[in-house]
């Protein structure tokens, strides 16, 4: 990846350190964004609104295929973090191996967490690692309707019968 705003974890960390000191709001998130939609672009653009810059962690490849099955990803961890990186509210990007944000999120310390509308304050496992490293986590940034789930079975339902037209 040859990309200014992809970074590894450990480099990431010493960054924002570095920015928050100098006083920046730190906001981070975190994802699968398996195919990029409009839910995903109005939830970051909403989120880099409560900050300074706006770090979002990808999933890797592996995590993805745990958390949503072994038919995902659809799109590869680098290309998805490269899309990201693309997006103009989008800072920095990182990609996480594990399932949950927590060790990330343990080594960034932002200073919000946004999560979207479809979770609830006290599901959120990474909440009590953003808030003893003295941030706040923000729920309810979503586009109702908008899912990269809801894409797919758009795509599947439209194109179920594509093969056997293309045979004739």
């Amino acid at each position: 990846m040859l990309n200014p705003k992809i970074y590894q974890r450990s480099e990431l960390a010493s960054i924002l350190q570095r920015l928050k000191a100098e006083g920046k709001t730190v906001v981070t998130t975190n994802g699968c964004f398996d195919v990029l939609h409009l839910g995903h672009l109005r939830y970051l653009q909403a989120a880099r609104q409560l900050g300074n810059l706006l770090v979002v962690g990808v999933n890797s490849d592996s995590s993805v295929r745990q958390l949503k099955g072994e038919n995902r990803p659809l799109v590869p961890e680098t290309e998805r973090a490269e899309m990201l990186a693309g997006l103009e509210c989008v800072d920095y990007v990182v990609i996480f191996p594990e399932l949950t944000p927590v060790d990330l999120l343990s080594e960034l310390k932002p200073s919000i967490h946004v999560k979207g509308g479809d979770y609830k304050l006290e599901q959120l496992i990474e909440r009590k690692v953003v808030e003893e490293n003295g941030g706040k986590v923000v729920v309810g940034l979503n586009v109702p309707g908008k899912s990269t789930t809801n894409l797919i079975q758009v795509i599947c339902e439209r194109y179920k019968d594509v093969d056997s037209k293309n045979a004739s």
